[in-house]
Order: C-alpha cells, then structure tokens, then sequence
C-alpha cells in the first residue's frame, strides 16, 4: 500500500537543510529539533513571545539612542573631534560615495529599525491575546526576509577592529552610542534565538 502523506499545513521545514518533519504539540517549556542537523524548529514556552517583544521594544529604543548621542571621540596633538552614527554616513556624502552611505545607512540603521519595527507590530496582539493587526503576516515576514540585511553587529566588530588600531595614535574615548549599539546588538541575537518562527506563524494564521 502506497504511504500516505500528511496534509502540507501539518509539516515544518528546517531553515537550516530543509528536511521536513510534522509538527506536533508541544507540552509546555518543551522543543522539537530537526532530526537531520539537530536545528531547534519549534518550541512551546509561553512567556517567550512576550520575552521577544520586549527585547525589540529595547532594541528599538536603543538604536534610537545610538543615533542620536555621540558614538565616539578623539584627541590628538590637541585636536579634538567627536563623531556620530550619522556623521560616519555623512562622511561619504560626496560624488561617486553618495550611494555607498546611502547604502551604510540602510543596512546599520533603517533596516535594523525596520525590522525592529515590522516585529513590535506582528507581536504586540499577540502578547495581549488579541488578533492579529491588518498586515501582521506580511510585516513578520518583512522581518524576516531582512533579517540577513541588518547588519549592526558587523558595523560594531568593524568599529572594535578599527578603535584597536587608532588607540595607539590618538585618544580614543567611546561615548553612549557606542554602548547603545552594543547593546542592540547584543539583544538581537538574543532575540533571534528565542523566536519560534512556527509558533509564531501559526498564532497569525489563528
């Protein structure tokens, strides 16, 4: 006898190599990996999207904060200049380097706050028991398809690199935007580490 498949709404596919496998309730605090490379694909925790949505609400007010206050300053031979977020976008705002900060500022900041942005409005009703907003399986999934193109944590590692290398030639005092996007950074991978993408398409679709 021919096996029978189960209904497409009943499988999960891992992001990670694609092995589908059915989905199946979860008792509470509890996780289902992929069977092939050991990826977590869903979970059942349900204080965790409230989790999710505060640590966006706190990215989000951070990144704001790391635009908006000084990033760094420097002294040397009695020069003294202090430096933003913005100012470093600005400093290519030149000739054939106006598309290289237009595109700075996409990927370190309107993305990420995009993102940011697109998931505080997916998970709010959702955290309060209510339905879903208009627009709140697009806006998750917006926030997903930009989640390889927000790239703070890679402006921040350049920026450590680059401060390792200036420290020896000038004083180099970093101010709170510096800490703040730190700190979003940090909160980022937190924060994708708790989603369960499944359970959070399937609170949507309810």
């Amino acid at each position: 006898m021919p096996q029978t498949l189960p209904p497409l709404d009943d499988l999960v596919a891992c992001h990670q190599c694609d092995t589908l496998h059915v989905a199946q309730d979860l008792p509470e605090n509890a996780r289902a990996y992929c069977q092939r490379c050991g990826t977590i694909l869903m979970t059942s925790q349900p204080a965790a999207m409230a989790r999710i949505l505060s640590l966006a609400l706190t990215a989000f007010i951070m990144m704001i904060a790391a635009v908006s206050f000084p990033f760094l300053t420097l002294d040397a031979q009695g020069l003294h200049n202090a430096t933003s977020v913005l100012d470093a976008v600005l400093a290519f705002n030149k000739g054939f380097a106006i598309p290289l900060a237009v595109a700075v500022a996409f990927f370190i900041v309107v993305i990420p706050l995009i993102r940011l942005g697109a998931l505080i409005y997916a998970l709010g009703p959702l955290v309060r028991e209510q339905r879903p907003r208009a627009g709140a399986k697009r806006a998750f999934g917006l926030a997903e398809r930009l989640r390889p193109w927000s790239m703070a944590e890679i402006f921040i590692v350049g920026v450590t690199v680059a401060l390792v290398k200036v420290a020896g030639l000038a004083a180099v005092t970093v101010g709170p935007a510096f800490w703040a996007f730190a700190g979003v950074v940090i909160i980022t991978v937190l924060k994708d580490q708790m989603i369960c993408r499944y359970s959070i398409w399937e609170a949507l679709e309810q």
